[in-house]
């Protein structure tokens, strides 16, 4: 019995173009809504919230809606194909609503030599990253503001932004857009609409796609099949970083940049990655052959419940379960946020381009993987779990300090750290939670898995915004207090860390959640 690796890769272009997708809206949409519709953190972490929300009701409507489905091209291929060319219609209506909203703005973009000229005569009233409440005309004199450049030499000879132009130019900016926006609301109205169909065209196929590889994949080698798909979908996510570095979408001259040649670029690798899978991927001649190969090796297809149905955890088995879904929930309200909100942050607080420091952690999540699955099998899920935890929490109470002007290389050094602490929890968490299972519920188990992770990331945008409101600078440290609050809860757990068995390649501890 073998894995077939060509035929999963083929089958894994469609998380590719998933996570390709979810890569490109959690560092552009934030941007957009605050920095062209000047919206606050609060609200803007409303909207971004909303794919969480509805992920909470239509990834499982979409699932067992796909499981009844009989078309000829299978069961989840026609999800695919509808869900996915919606999407990218959608995707582009969104830049060109996103390029109306910037001709209402543009008299304040960086690239128009008198931008701080229009911000000092609209006088609009801010609040800095550090909280402090500003009216531009009472702090400033028109020759003062005007003259505030946007980079400035440091110490090295090397060019970076000038933090008082991130303190006083930027959230005035935002401010003025806000007051864009009110005076036409019909264009936040109209990019928010766009924004749900896509959001609904991304859930309805959401499922159905992870649902095909155990399709097609034999029982005892989905463990390696998942860990070729998870690493499908984060080359998607590098590759979207990638081009973020090429189009500069981090910059401070590119904040009220035109997106539509990088809306466009996603759009293109969503459509070639289906197009590869529709040539490549004959869902029901691979259905018919993963049963066949079940019934050579004698293995069990049916959905049939084992006897005796579900069995009740006992006392301690339940408090275990419900301490490892607490967990799961503070890590992922401490983790989300700074994902949802660095894109922001890092242009704000940090003057750095976002692209490259995500794309570190995500690449140092990746390398560490396999030593990842030395510990665990060593050391056990739990002790593994808690030792990811430290590290993630050490990088995010250490980035607390980092501001424009601090050292590059370490916080990329913390990001990287943050990348191997965030993949050494979620690589064992996954597994905690359906340890506890037996072969008749894995699936109910997984949906407790789900609805703990997507609640944490439906609330935190929301309260990390609104705190961020506060003081832009919290950010971190909010990360913090709930990464390290899991450490308390994973702690106490005292089930779910059965050893497993020894794999044959260290592919199986690649497994996890997508």
């Amino acid at each position: 019995m073998k894995l077939n690796y060509k035929k999963t890769v083929l089958v894994g272009f469609v998380f590719f173009l998933i996570c390709a997708f979810w890569q490109a809206y959690d560092t552009i949409v934030p941007k957009i809504l605050t920095d062209k519709f000047g919206l606050a953190q609060g609200p803007s972490g409303i909207i971004m919230a909303l794919d969480n929300v509805l992920a909470l009701f239509l990834l499982p409507l979409f699932g067992a809606v796909s499981d009844r489905c009989t078309h000829r091209k299978g069961r989840r291929t026609p999800f695919i194909i509808v869900g996915t060319l919606i999407a990218v219609v959608a995707f582009l209506g969104l830049s060109a609503v996103d390029n109306w909203q910037l001709g209402a703005v543009k008299d304040v973009s960086p690239s128009n030599p008198e931008a701080q000229a229009v911000l000092y005569e609209a006088n609009p009233s801010f609040s800095t990253p550090e909280g402090e409440k500003i009216v531009l005309q009472d702090r400033f004199s028109r020759e003062e503001y005007t003259a505030i450049p946007m980079t400035v030499t440091n110490d090295q000879g090397k060019s970076e932004t000038n933090p008082d132009y991130t303190d006083y130019v930027v959230p005035a900016r935002q401010a003025y857009a806000w007051q864009m926006t009110l005076k036409n609301p019909v264009i936040l109205i109209c990019f928010i609409s766009v924004l749900l169909i896509l959001l609904f065209a991304m859930a309805s196929f959401r499922s159905p796609a992870v649902a095909l590889m155990p399709d097609v994949t034999v029982k005892p080698l989905r463990s390696k099949a998942n860990a070729i798909i998870n690493l499908m979908g984060a080359a998607g996510g590098i590759v979207v970083l990638g081009l973020g570095m090429v189009f500069s979408t981090g910059a401070a001259k590119n904040a009220l940049m035109n997106y539509f040649g990088f809306f466009g670029a996603i759009a293109a690798i969503m459509l070639v990655s289906l197009f590869i899978f529709l040539w490549t991927v004959n869902e029901p001649k691979l259905v018919a052959e993963m049963h066949e190969e079940s019934r050579r090796y004698g293995l069990d297809t049916g959905d049939d419940e084992e006897k005796g149905g579900d069995q009740k955890l006992s006392r301690a088995e339940l408090r275990s379960l419900i301490l490892i879904l607490a967990s799961v929930m503070l890590w992922f309200m401490g983790y989300n946020a700074v994902t949802s909100k660095y894109s922001v942050y890092a242009g704000k607080v940090l003057n750095l381009d976002y692209n490259f420091t995500l794309t570190l952690a995500s690449a140092s999540a990746i390398i560490a993987y396999v030593p990842i699955g030395f510990f665990a099998e060593k050391w056990g899920r739990r002790k593994t779990i808690l030792l990811g935890i430290v590290l993630l929490g050490v990088a995010f109470t250490a980035a607390s300090f980092m501001r424009a002007g601090h050292s590059r290389i370490l916080m990329n050094c913390l990001f990287a750290l943050a990348g191997i602490g965030w993949a050494t929890i979620n690589v064992n968490s996954y597994p905690m939670v359906v340890e506890l299972s037996k072969n008749s519920n894995v699936g109910k188990y997984t949906g407790y898995y789900y609805t703990a992770s997507m609640l944490a990331q439906t609330l935190t945008p929301i309260l990390s915004g609104y705190l961020m409101d506060f003081r832009f600078t919290l950010l971190f440290p909010y990360a913090a207090v709930f990464v390290f609050g899991s450490f308390i809860t994973m702690f106490l757990v005292r089930h779910g860390d059965s050893k497993p068995i020894p794999s044959k390649s260290v592919l199986e501890r690649f497994d996890t959640d997508d």
